[in-house]
């Protein structure tokens, strides 16, 4: 109960400060953070870069050594700014990488995930270099073991948090 209760009131408290967040001009800027968005549980480090004002690509590796349950994935992303407001980043995108899961059985099972989705990304005011965002979107996974559809909606705290330089 408390687990989902802990993003529920952060993304409700980041919506009533994001008044006095405001947007930043990223370009030639280099974030570095944190995402968490494959099909499976799996945090991985992430850099984020925008070559121009309204383009950005990330790269996101993620690994997990877990006794039978290890999991490894990267995905590579682009997003298209298609909206800018004084306090955030509205975009589009899509990805694609490579997910890699032990099944019951102890087999490894690779394939991979295609995502497209849109999302917004804010700043706040006085921490102009961190970023927090959020996206929802739609995905695909496929695996030896099957093919698996799902729509998503990522929190700040899944979604990414990325500090600029």
């Amino acid at each position: 109960m408390i687990r989902r209760l802990v993003p529920i009131c952060l993304t409700v408290s980041l919506a009533f400060v994001a008044a006095s967040a405001e947007a930043k001009d990223l370009t030639n800027r280099l974030g570095v953070g944190y995402k968490n968005q494959f099909s499976t549980e799996l945090p991985g480090i992430a850099v984020q870069y925008y070559p121009a004002r309204d383009i950005g690509i990330s790269g996101a590796l993620g690994v997990d050594t877990e006794s039978n349950n290890s999991k490894f994935g990267f995905m590579l992303k682009l997003y298209k700014i298609v909206f800018q407001e004084d306090n955030l980043n509205f975009y589009m995108g899509a990805g694609g990488g490579l997910l890699s899961t032990e099944n019951v059985a102890g087999r490894n099972e690779s394939g991979f995930e295609l995502a497209g989705y849109a999302g917004c990304e804010f700043f706040f005011a006085g921490l102009e270099s961190l970023g927090f965002s959020f996206e929802a979107g739609a995905g695909i996974t496929s695996v030896p073991s099957g093919v698996r559809f799902r729509t998503f909606g990522d929190h700040p705290l899944r979604a990414g948090i990325m500090f600029y330089f």
